[in-house]
C-alpha cells in the first residue's frame, strides 16, 4: 500500500512536468510563429530562406527567445537572487546588443535571392514589384529616380532637385533601422520583465511551499508525543491491574507506531488506514475502561481507496475521551464515520465530566494543531464545526477527499 503511494505521488510529479514542458514547447512555437504569421512576404516556414527581412525577424525572435531561457535559468538565480544587480544588467545588456546586432550579422538585409517577380533597387532596401497593372506602373518621380539609377542614368527626372534622391534614402533607410532597433527594445523588454516575473514568482510559490512542508511537519511533531502520553497511561493503567488484555495492547500499539512512523510520513494516506488507526486507539481505550465505558463507534460506507491527510482525525477521538471520560460520572462518548464516494463526514461526540487537567495537554494543543492542519491542507474543502457547551461537546467535520 505504501508503495502504491509513493507511486501515485511519483506519477503525479511526472505529470505536473510532462504539462509544464508541453506548456513551454507550445509557447515557443507559437513565439517563434509570430514573425510567419505576421510576414508580408513569408506564408510558411520555407518563404523564410527566400527573404532575407523576413529570414532576419525570425532570427530576431529566435534569439530573443534563447535569452529568455538564459536570463530565467542563469541570470536570475546566479546574480538576481544574489544580489549581484550591477553585473545582472551589464550581462542583460551584453545580451541586447547581441540581440540587435547578431541577426543583421547573420542575414545580409539587402542580399540574399530576390522575391520571383520582384525587383530590388540599388538604392531602396525595400523591393518593387514589377508584375504589377500596367495601370499601377505609372512611377512617381521617386520610383522614376530609382529606375533610371538602375539604368546608369544619374540625372533626375524633370523637376526634381539632384539632391533629393539621396536624401529620401537616408530618410527612409534610417527610418527602418529605427522602427528595427524600436520593435526589438519592445520585444527585449517584455521577454526580460516576463521571465523576471516569473521567476520571482516560481521562487515564491517554492518558498510557500518549503514552508507549509515545515509547519506541518513541526505540527505532526506536536501530535505524535500527545498520542504517545495517552496511550502509555493506558498500557501502563492494564499492567498496574494485571490484565491479560496487556499484551494485546502492545500489539496494537505496535501497529498503531508502524502507521505513525511509516505511513504518516506521507502527504496523503489510504482512508481505510486512517479508520484503523481509530479503531485500535478505541480499542485500547475499551482495554482500559472495560464495560463501564458508554461508548459508541460507527463506520457507514466504504474506503474504497481514497485518500487523506494522516492523523487529521485522531485528535479529536483524543480529546472525547481527555474530557469524556470519569468513572465517578455519567459517561456517553459518540463517534462516527460516514464516506459517501469522496465525501467524508466526521463526528466526534462526548458528555463534559469533571477531570484533572494535565500540564502537558492544557490548551487544547491537538485540536488547535489539527483546525491549522486543516486550513493548510484543504483550505477550500473542509467545513468544521465545534460546539463547545456547557454539558456536552461536539465536533462535526466534512471532507472532500482525493
Amino acid at each position: 500500500m505504501i508503495a502504491y503511494i509513493c507511486n501515485n505521488q511519483n506519477l503525479l510529479i511526472m505529470k505536473g512536468r510532462v504539462s509544464q514542458v508541453l506548456i513551454h514547447i507550445t509557447g515557443c512555437v507559437i513565439f517563434l510563429a509570430l514573425p510567419i504569421v505576421f510576414s508580408p512576404d513569408a506564408s510558411n516556414l520555407s518563404d523564410l530562406w527566400r527573404y532575407p527581412p523576413a529570414l532576419k525577424d525570425f532570427l530576431v525572435y529566435l534569439v530573443i527567445l534563447l535569452f529568455f531561457y538564459f536570463n530565467y535559468f542563469v541570470l536570475i538565480p546566479q546574480y538576481y537572487f544574489r544580489r549581484k544587480y550591477l553585473a545582472f544588467f551589464l550581462i542583460s545588456l551584453v545580451s541586447f546588443t547581441v540581440i540587435v546586432l547578431l541577426p543583421n550579422m547573420l542575414v545580409d538585409f539587402r542580399g540574399g535571392p530576390p522575391r520571383e517577380g520582384y525587383e530590388w533597387p540599388a538604392n531602396n532596401p525595400m523591393p518593387m514589384p514589377s508584375d504589377r497593372h500596367p495601370h499601377e506602373m505609372q512611377h512617381s518621380p521617386m520610383e522614376q529616380a530609382d529606375e533610371m539609377s538602375r539604368q546608369g542614368n544619374d540625372a533626375p527626372p524633370p523637376g526634381m532637385h539632384p539632391g533629393a534622391m539621396p536624401q529620401r534614402d537616408h530618410h527612409m533607410v534610417s527610418r527602418s533601422i529605427l522602427l528595427d532597433i524600436g520593435h526589438q527594445v519592445f520585444l527585449f523588454l517584455a521577454v526580460f520583465f516576463f521571465s523576471l516575473i516569473l521567476r520571482i514568482t516560481d521562487r515564491w510559490r517554492q518558498t510557500e511551499k518549503e514552508k507549509l512542508n515545515a509547519e506541518l511537519s513541526y505540527l505532526k511533531a506536536q501530535i505524535n508525543p500527545h498520542f504517545l502520553f495517552n496511550i502509555l497511561n493506558t498500557i501502563y493503567s492494564l499492567a498496574v491491574e494485571k490484565s491479560d488484555q496487556t499484551g494485546t495492547a502492545v500489539v496494537k500499539l505496535s501497529q498503531m507506531m508502524r502507521y505513525v512512523i511509516s505511513d504518516a510520513g506521507h502527504q496523503l494516506v489510504p482512508l481505510s488506514r486512517e479508520i484503523d488507526y481509530l479503531g485500535n486507539y478505541i480499542e485500547l481505550q475499551k482495554m482500559r475502561f472495560g464495560d463501564q465505558l458508554p461508548l459508541s463507534f460507527t463506520v457507514t460506507g466504504q474506503a474504497t481507496g481514497q485518500l487523506i491527510a494522516p492523523l487529521i482525525l485522531i485528535s479529536f477521538v483524543e480529546n472525547a475521551f481527555k474530557h469524556g471520560v470519569n468513572a465517578a460520572e455519567n459517561t456517553d462518548i459518540k463517534i462516527a464515520v460516514s464516506i459517501l464516494e469522496n465525501q467524508l463526514h466526521f463526528s466526534a461526540f462526548n458528555n463534559k465530566v469533571n477531570i484533572k487537567e494535565l500540564p502537558e495537554t492544557e490548551g487544547g494543543i491537538g485540536l488547535e494543531n489539527t483546525r491549522k492542519r486543516l486550513q493548510l491542507l484543504y483550505p477550500a474543502s473542509h467545513t468544521l464545526v465545534i460546539k463547545d457547551e456547557i454539558n456536552y461537546f461536539e465536533v462535526s467535520l466534512s471532507l472532500q477527499l482525493s
